[in-house]
């Protein structure tokens, strides 16, 4: 199942700039150290609003799945992945799905959208 088309804003352009370049960005806390989410804007181990943008090795687990069912296509899974560097990401997932299955991230690139992260089994 193809991913939905997506459109940058000027708080995700820098994330968006990664993903065409084949980068899963996430932030980095510039007083801890700690890793978050792509949508964070404090720092979940310390509060701190110092982020910046990082690569992510692209890699994980799954940790939680759901099937969506649409009246305008085939079934597709959405899955929960905790990446190697800690934070939790949401996307799309191919292929056969389990918990604590392994994946990579690769990107697929809507025609009319941005780069889109998609998760395969690694």
């Amino acid at each position: 199942m193809p991913v939905g088309i997506v459109h940058r804003d000027a708080a995700t352009a820098e994330f968006f700039d990664g993903a065409a370049r084949g980068e899963l960005l996430i932030r980095r806390c510039g007083a801890c150290g700690g890793h978050s989410a792509p949508q964070a804007r404090t720092c979940p181990h310390c509060a701190s609003p110092e982020l910046s943008w990082t690569a992510s090795a692209g890699t994980g687990v799954v940790v939680s799945w759901s099937v969506v069912h649409g009246k305008s296509g085939p079934p597709f899974a959405v899955a929960i992945v905790e990446l190697d560097e800690e934070p939790w990401i949401q996307a799309q997932i191919t292929g056969e799905v389990y918990g604590g299955m392994r994946v990579r991230v690769a990107f697929e690139h809507p025609e009319g959208g941005e780069a889109v992260p998609v998760f395969h089994p690694a």
